[in-house]
């Protein structure tokens, strides 16, 4: 009987990880089960390029639909997966139609936390995670009017940098001190406040919000320090993993589906990859989950490696890249909180490298507009676990690569 591979999850990791099955030789039956209308698609643009106008629909998604007839992959978008049923090796689909497999990922994704606030369903409030949303959102900032972010993440900062883009007012309301506080620090995190500063945005730190007013649409945003106008808010505070099915099976969540460092969960016909997935890490010898990009188009490859027996050890350092305004940067490595001593800046105001120390090693870098270096002698000094000299490692006239 022919094997059957069922990807629950047509999102990039998803469309990575089919696409890997057929380069790899498996002549198998493969479907690919999304719940979104739409083909598997990358997200980034969403609230980069896309949204800005600078890209076109068509050029969000991995493969068009000619690619998966010629590849033989059966896609079904809009369908939900309701049920896994382990023991009979199957997946119930919204309907009650149920498909057999042999092997199964679940690229299940994560979804956008919601602000659980009054007023948190009037017209007005957006959430971006799908292409749907992202469509929404740019008709809303074509028309230039009063827009607050709730949330100094990633998402909130590039949908602030696009909606100035757009000519739009733009106020930020985030709790922490500092924009990227959890993610990178108030060293890093005053850089990226000065940069929207100085494009215009006014930021509110230190500040939550209470609710939103309005009479069908939002009109303004409540917070700690009083109200603020707007015709659009953007909420971005942040994604949780979509794991109601595989706890539904019976499978071990932990902020995400665990598996092991072939993204294995403790069935060994069923795996993880993306978003949902919390990889044991053999660089850093403890699971970790990574919400951003390079783990869906690194971690489906890997998956499906895995499914095909191969021998795999997930092992890829951290990586997300941002876009804002004229600044590009691109990040690699991790630290928890409190998991570094000092930051060490390589370079001027407009372009540098910045190094996360903990006692005398690297754990994670980034650089601002330095495409010449990049990240490639980062990722050396953190996997190296070499011991390095601050003073050096922040003389731009020094090679990183070595002393």
């Amino acid at each position: 009987m022919m094997d059957t591979f069922v990807v629950i999850g047509a999102g990039l990791a998803g469309a990575k990880a089919v696409e890997t099955l057929r380069a790899e030789g498996f002549e198998g039956r493969i479907v690919l089960v999304g719940a979104e209308p739409d083909l598997p698609y990358e997200r980034p643009p969403l609230s980069k390029g896309y949204l800005l106008g600078q890209e076109d629909r068509a050029s969000v998604f991995v493969h068009d639909d000619k690619w998966y007839v010629e590849h033989d992959v059966e896609v079904l978008t809009g369908r939900r997966a309701t049920a896994l049923d382990r023991a009979a090796h199957e997946v119930e689909l919204a309907g009650g139609e149920r498909l057999g497999y042999t092997k199964l990922l679940l690229a299940t994704g994560s979804s956008p936390r919601r602000l659980r606030v009054p007023g948190n369903d009037l017209d007005g409030v957006h959430y971006l995670r799908r292409l749907s949303h992202a469509d929404q959102l740019r008709e809303a900032l074509s028309a230039s009017g009063r827009v607050v972010v709730a949330g100094a993440g990633w998402i909130g900062l590039e949908t602030a940098a696009a909606a100035r883009s757009y000519g739009c007012e733009v106020t930020i309301v985030e709790p922490g001190p500092s924009p990227l506080h959890a993610a990178l620090g108030p060293e890093l995190g005053g850089f990226f406040a000065d940069l929207h500063r100085g494009h215009g945005v006014e930021l509110r730190l230190g500040t939550g919000v209470t609710g939103f007013d309005g009479d069908g649409a939002v009109s303004a945003v409540r917070t700690d320090d009083g109200e603020i106008p707007a015709d659009v808010v953007v909420v971005g505070i942040g994604a949780r993993p979509e794991t109601q099915l595989a706890e539904e099976a019976g499978l071990t969540i932990d902020d995400g589906v665990r598996v092991d460092a072939a993204l294995r969960t403790e069935d060994p016909d069923v795996f993880a990859a993306g978003d949902v997935a919390n990889a044991w890490h053999p660089h850093y010898g403890r699971p970790l989950r990574v919400e951003h990009w390079a783990a869906a188009t690194n971690g489906g490859p890997a998956a499906a490696r895995s499914m095909l027996g191969q021998a795999v050890e997930y092992a890829e350092l951290p990586y997300f890249f941002s876009d804002q305004y004229d600044a590009g940067m691109e990040f690699t490595g991790w630290f928890p909180p409190g998991g570094y001593d000092r930051v060490v800046r390589r370079g001027d105001t407009e372009a540098f490298h910045a190094f996360w120390l903990a006692g005398d090693r690297v754990v994670a870098g980034l650089h601002v507009n330095k495409w010449d270096d990049g990240l490639d002698a980062v990722r050396e000094l953190i996997l190296s676990g070499r011991k390095v000299d601050p003073d050096r490692l922040a003389d731009p006239d020094r090679p990183l690569d070595g002393d």
